[in-house]
C-alpha cells in the first residue's frame, strides 16, 4: 500500500515538472512570436514601399533583412514551443500561444502606431485570464509509447471527417475566396491560418512525441508514420507563413489575435 502510494506520488511530481517545463517553454514562445510578428511587419511595409505588396503576390520581402531577422525570432520561438509540446498537453501549451496576442499588441501600439483601444486592452486581459485557468486546469497527458498508437488515434474516423472537412473548406477559401476578396476582407486569411492552424498543432505534437520517445531509446525514425506526421506538419507550417504575410498588411493586432483564437481545432492525444 505504502509502495504504490509512493508511486503515485513520484508520477504526479513527474507530470508537474513535465508540465512546468512545457509551460515555461510555451510562455517564453509566444514572447518570441509576439515580437517577431511586429518585426516582420516592418520588413513587409519596408518592402511593399519599394515594390509590390505581399498582399498582392509580391515576394520582394525576402530581399529584407528585417523581415528575416523578424523569421529568425519566429522560429527561435516556434522551436521553444516545439519542444513544449514534447513536454506538456497541447490543451496546455496551444491556449499560451494567446499571450503572443498580448506582446504583439503591446508593441504594435508603440512601433507601428496601432493604437489599443479600451476594448483592446479588456481583451488581453482576458487572455491572461484564460491562459490562466487552463494552466491550473491542464489534464495530464496519457502516457504513448511509440508514433503507432498516436497514427491510430489520428486514423479515427471522428478525426478523418474534421481532416477532410478542414481541407475542403481551405481549399474553397484558397482558390475562389482569396482572389475575389482576398484583398478586402481579413476573413479569408484569417481562415485559411485558423483552419490549417489546427493541423499544424496536431501533427508537431505527434512529431514532438516522437523525438521524445527517441531520445528516451525507443527510436521512432524507421515508423513511416513519423515521416508522414513530419510532412504534415512542415507543409502547414509553410501554407500558414504564406497566406499570414498577404495578411500582415491588415492591423496587425487583428491578423494575430483571430487566428490564436479560432486556430486551437480538436485535441486528439
Amino acid at each position: 500500500m505504502a509502495a504504490s502510494s509512493s508511486s503515485s506520488l513520484v508520477s504526479v511530481e513527474a507530470s508537474f515538472f513535465e508540465n512546468l517545463k512545457g509551460f515555461i517553454l510555451a510562455v517564453v514562445s509566444s514572447a518570441f512570436i509576439g515580437s517577431s510578428f511586429i518585426v516582420k511587419k516592418l520588413g513587409l511595409q519596408r518592402a511593399g514601399a519599394s515594390g509590390t505588396r505581399a498582399r498582392s503576390g509580391g515576394y520582394g520581402y525576402l530581399k529584407e533583412p528585417l523581415w528575416w531577422i523578424g523569421m529568425i525570432t519566429m522560429i527561435v520561438g516556434e522551436l521553444a514551443n516545439f519542444v513544449a509540446y514534447m513536454f506538456a498537453p497541447a490543451v496546455l501549451v496551444t491556449p499560451l500561444g494567446a499571450l503572443s496576442i498580448i506582446v504583439s499588441a503591446v508593441l504594435a501600439h508603440f512601433f507601428l502606431k496601432e493604437k489599443l483601444q479600451k476594448m483592446g486592452i479588456l481583451g488581453c486581459v482576458l487572455c491572461i485570464v484564460g491562459s490562466t485557468l487552463i494552466v491550473l486546469h491542464a489534464p495530464s497527458e496519457s502516457s504513448l509509447t511509440s508514433v503507432e498508437e498516436i497514427w491510430e488515434l489520428a486514423t479515427q474516423p471522428a478525426f478523418l471527417l474534421y481532416l477532410a472537412s478542414a481541407i475542403a473548406i481551405v481549399l474553397v477559401l484558397i482558390l475562389y475566396c482569396e482572389p475575389r476578396y482576398g484583398q478586402t476582407n481579413i476573413m479569408v486569411y484569417i481562415g485559411i491560418c485558423s483552419i490549417i492552424g489546427s493541423l499544424t498543432v496536431m501533427s508537431v505534437k505527434a512529431v514532438g512525441i516522437a523525438i521524445k520517445l527517441t531520445i528516451e531509446g525507443s527510436s521512432q525514425a524507421a515508423s513511416f508514420q513519423t515521416w508522414v506526421f513530419v510532412m504534415v506538419a512542415i507543409t502547414c507550417i509553410i501554407t500558414q507563413l504564406n497566406y499570414l504575410n498577404k495578411g500582415k498588411l491588415f492591423k496587425q493586432h487583428v491578423i494575430i489575435s483571430m487566428p490564436s483564437v479560432m486556430g486551437i481545432g480538436p485535441h486528439i492525444y
